[in-house]
């Protein structure tokens, strides 16, 4: 008996010890990927920035896994940046906040949607739930800068998907204004729900060319 005991004892702290690492994995370990990562996509629009414009500038679409944009967030604080990278698929998501292809790009009329991860993965969107209305989202993208304002937060559940729609919530609607839509997971630790925040572009400063 007290062998059997001491044996199950052993198997408790062998695999408590797996959960502790496989825990510390996911908060750090993660966040090593994603920064690597990061490198590259912030690598990518240093190039972009760099290299002569074509036409207007503007983009009419994006490849999937490139850098669209850098976010930046003052309330979060001023090392807060992060590359958008273009797509929301787990591969997208594990190299920062990504991009809902489809939906408007930055500075457009209609709904820029950006989903990030919460916990995980370097949790670029940790604090976006401390975002009150009137902060600053800051969007560098190559042909300008779009500073949008917050507007409003709530929380949904993943089935409430009019949330990136054109006008958010009213399916159908034609938008008027350029909008912002960010998205996360909700609690922390669990994907039951998703917080998402609102904003509108507040101003627009054209990058010389």
């Amino acid at each position: 008996m007290r062998a059997v005991l001491r044996t199950f004892g052993e198997l408790s702290i062998t695999l408590g010890s797996i959960m502790l690492l496989f825990c510390a994995y996911l908060l750090w370990g993660t966040g090593a990927y994603t920064e690597r990562h990061q490198v590259l996509l912030q690598q990518q629009l240093a190039q972009e920035a760099t290299s002569p414009v074509r036409g207007d500038g503007k983009l009419d679409s994006i490849e999937l896994g490139r850098a669209l944009a850098m976010i930046r967030i003052p309330k979060l604080g001023v090392d807060y940046k992060y590359a958008i990278v273009e797509g929301v698929d787990a591969e997208h998501l594990r190299q920062g906040p990504g991009h809902y292809p489809g939906t408007a790009l930055p500075g457009e009329i209609g709904n820029f949607v950006v989903s990030g991860h919460r916990t995980t993965y370097s949790a670029p969107f940790n604090r976006i739930g401390e975002l009150r209305p009137g902060d600053e989202v800051i969007i560098d993208a190559r042909q300008a800068r779009y500073t949008y304002r917050v507007t409003s937060s709530k929380i949904v559940y993943p089935t409430q998907l009019d949330v990136i729609e054109p006008v958010p919530e009213q399916p159908g609607k034609r938008a008027r204004h350029a909008l912002l839509t960010l998205s996360t997971c909700h609690p922390e630790y669990s994907a039951r729900q998703r917080l998402i925040v609102y904003g509108v572009l507040d101003r627009t400063h054209e990058r010389r060319t």
